[in-house]
């Protein structure tokens, strides 16, 4: 029978993600609108995107924290940009944006000495096969594949390379192992349910000596420059940002920080993803119709959890327009590159009395596209 309780949020979308709970526009505080971001109070609030951000993380001491143009692509092209071409590149690829990072590496910059290590949508390569003598390339959480690496047990503390870790599905909802990467990036509309077009970047004392001794070939665009005179702009990492950002979107990004502390800090959070992702693997485990997309039960992503169906693809494409006309589920759609599915995002601002909401309807639909 169709169901009668429906989500009180139905925003299940990977990205731009759910705001938190409670989330209204006149909780912002916008004494910065109108204002320079080179102004006093413009500049005190980029300083406490960074400085919070560093709290509330955990991030070790001399670990770097800037806002960066162009969402976490954006943080990602930068570094990239900027420190490859010392030594040679591991890149790590099981999904869209990984993929993407290779052909970065191989066609635009076009490195010589690079090793892909790729596997299918659901698996991940083995990681091991990193070189502690090369730079690595890899997602924490592949976004459009559900699939997580589930430790950094495979990166050498004796490393010489860098690591290059694109997290932006998991920062704020999984323990990151700091000390094994150099280089973190994440979004702010991903765990924290932020507004888009700003990354973060974070980056380790051994990315700054790189940025510091290595001169790349190539050009490097001005948005993407972060030395000068062969010294690391330390401003970047004070919220003195390369280009114009939205105040707007730093007083949005501020409140979900402040959101962060008022439910007991990253512990929290990481909680509330892990409880959210419960939800779903006890939905599974009742459904002989329904399976994660992932094939390892430790590398589950607990926020953007991926299914698959016992449906031609185009009844999948029947059932999720079907959730979003009920107005039950938005945005639920697996990626356009992925296996026909769904993509449930289980992040942090997401309630999981919302999710049980969910899960009947998804048993109504099943029902009505297949038969």
């Amino acid at each position: 029978m169709k169901p009668t309780i429906k989500p009180a949020n139905p925003n299940f979308s990977s990205g731009p993600c759910s705001k938190r709970p409670g989330y209204s526009l006149t909780n912002l505080h916008v004494d910065t609108l109108g204002r320079s971001h080179r102004s006093s109070v413009g500049k005190l609030a980029l300083g406490r995107a960074c400085s919070e951000t560093a709290d509330i993380l955990g991030l070790p001491e001399g670990y770097r924290v800037g806002v960066v143009p162009a969402s976490d692509t954006g943080a990602v092209e930068m570094i990239m940009w900027s420190v490859l071409g010392a030594r040679p590149v591991d890149v790590f690829a099981w999904e869209s944006f990984g993929s993407g990072w290779l052909t970065d590496v191989t066609k635009q910059l076009k490195l010589d000495n690079v090793n892909s290590y790729t596997a299918d949508y659901g698996q991940l390569p083995d990681m091991s096969q990193a070189n502690p003598d090369h730079d690595v390339i890899f997602t924490w959480n592949g976004t459009t594949a559900g699939v997580k690496v589930p430790n950094a047990d495979w990166i050498s503390d004796d490393r010489r390379g860098l690591t290059i870790c694109d997290a932006t599905s998991a920062v704020f909802a999984m323990d990151m192992p700091w000390e094994k990467l150099d280089v973190v990036t994440y979004s702010w509309q991903k765990v924290l349910g932020g507004e888009g077009g700003h990354g973060m970047l974070i980056l380790s004392p051994r990315a700054v000596e790189r940025l510091e001794s290595h001169t790349p070939d190539w050009p490097i665009p001005k948005i993407f420059r972060m030395t000068k005179g062969g010294k690391l702009i330390e401003g970047i990492f004070r919220g003195e940002t390369i280009n114009t950002p939205s105040m707007l979107c730093v007083a949005d990004y501020l409140d979900a920080l402040d959101w962060v502390r008022s439910i007991g800090g990253l512990p929290a959070a990481i909680a509330k993803s892990n409880a959210n992702l419960d939800v779903i693997k006890g939905f599974v485990d009742s459904r002989p119709w329904a399976h994660f997309l992932a094939q390892e039960e430790d590398q589950l992503s607990n926020t953007s959890v991926c299914l698959t169906l016992d449906l031609e693809p185009e009844q999948v494409k029947q059932a999720v327009k079907l959730l979003d006309t009920e107005a039950v589920a938005y945005d639920i759609g697996a990626y356009r590159d992925a296996p026909a599915g769904l993509r449930i995002w289980c992040g942090a601002t997401v309630e999981a009395s919302d999710l049980n909401a969910l899960l009947p309807w998804l048993d109504w639909a099943y029902t009505q596209v297949s038969g």
